[in-house]
């Protein structure tokens, strides 16, 4: 709040200064060799191009045509004056110049900046020439005075243009890590229930022959695979499209869906229990949480992939020392029935361990004791 005041104090200073300049121009109208009516236009264009709103500012009135057109009027007063009136300038004029020359800097297109920059600095710069085109000494400290205002205006303003380019740029690379990651989630998401959609699928067809009373809970869990898969790629693709309730609709996961992911795993031929700790906490931070549910998911996707014979599996939640423990263990010696191409490309632990490490975290991936593999995740 208190910023938001202090720049509002200062724009309102800058424009009651750049006012009051222009008034004096005004004033000196009513004098001989004051400001005549040429120049009195030329500070109201100038002053509105300048003043102008820019919530209210009209699409037509764009930068190139807000500077251009008093520059013009300024170096046509200029040739007038030497001409014939050699009327004077006052304070006003060269203020308002300069501060087009800050908007043709700063907000014209790239292919603009140049014509629109030299032309209004060329207005600045003839302005004695008006009544003291023949006193060399004047015009000489003039030009220096005017060449250091519009160095500096210039410098200010391919500043503040370089800043909005890093700023744009920073806003695109952010939007492309998160699409990233999004494409990333949906690949955890949709890898996990295709996965289990093919070994129910395996499951079913060896048990049509034989096991016909146990084949409708397979199919069942078939079609609810399907439709979890269906419903991460909608919500990914909703965010992808950057709908209005993104932020609700990216498919991330907490400590309460892990239980979802074990009831959904198993089958009847692997048997899946989670054991959570009653001391585990329920607020944990929403990022520690999410990224706890993706190494139960990726864990359970390797089982069905790598090591199909396992007939048990555990996942555990311990809370102690204020870390957390996920860990997920069966009892598989490796080998899998599903096909090469649903096997992965083996990025799966090097994405997790990346998730777990930026929150400060360790994981650790290898064989157990006699048979079986281990994945367990700690987390600060």
């Amino acid at each position: 709040m208190k910023s938001a005041t202090a720049r509002g104090c200062v724009w309102g200073a800058g424009i009651g200064a750049l006012v009051a300049a222009a008034a004096v121009d005004l004033l000196a109208s009513g004098t001989d060799r004051g400001v005549g009516w040429p120049q009195a236009v030329v500070l109201l264009i100038g002053g509105a191009a300048v003043l102008w709103p820019a919530h209210r500012r009209p699409l037509w009135l764009t930068p190139q045509l807000r500077t251009v057109v008093p520059a013009v009027g300024s170096l046509l007063c200029t040739a007038d004056s030497v001409l014939r009136s050699g009327a004077l300038f006052g304070p006003g004029e060269p203020a308002i110049l300069l501060c087009l020359l800050f908007v043709a800097v700063r907000h014209c297109p790239r292919t603009s900046v140049m014509p629109c920059a030299s032309l209004v600095g060329a207005a600045v710069l003839a302005l004695p020439a008006r009544p003291f085109a023949d006193d060399e000494d004047f015009m000489l400290a003039y030009m220096l005075v005017g060449f250091v205002l519009i160095g500096l205006t210039v410098a200010f303003a391919a500043y503040l243009r370089s800043q909005d380019y890093r700023r744009t740029v920073a806003v695109s690379e952010t939007r492309r890590s998160e699409r990233l990651a999004i494409a990333a989630d949906l690949h955890d998401f949709v890898a996990h229930h295709v996965t289990g959609i093919l070994v129910q699928t395996q499951v079913a067809r060896m048990m049509a022959d034989t096991d016909s009373d146990e084949l409708d809970p397979v199919l069942a869990g078939i079609e609810r695979a399907a439709t979890e898969a269906l419903a991460s790629m909608r919500r990914t693709v909703g965010v992808l499209r950057d709908t209005a309730d993104a932020a609700d609709r990216r498919p991330v996961g907490d400590l309460a869906g892990i239980a979802g992911l074990v009831d959904g795993f198993s089958s009847p031929v692997q048997k899946a229990a989670l054991h959570r700790e009653p001391v585990v906490p329920e607020d944990l931070p929403h990022e520690v949480q999410a990224a706890a549910f993706r190494v139960v998911q990726e864990a359970l996707t390797n089982v069905r992939r790598h090591a199909g014979d396992a007939s048990e599996i555990t996942v555990g939640l311990r809370y102690e020392r204020d870390r957390l423990e996920v860990t997920v263990s069966d009892d598989g010696r490796g080998g899998s029935q599903l096909p090469p191409a649903a096997h992965g490309g083996g990025f799966g632990l090097v994405g997790l361990k990346e998730r777990v490490t930026a929150l400060g975290g360790e994981l650790h991936a290898g064989p157990r004791a006699g048979d079986g593999w281990e994945v367990r995740a700690l987390f600060p």
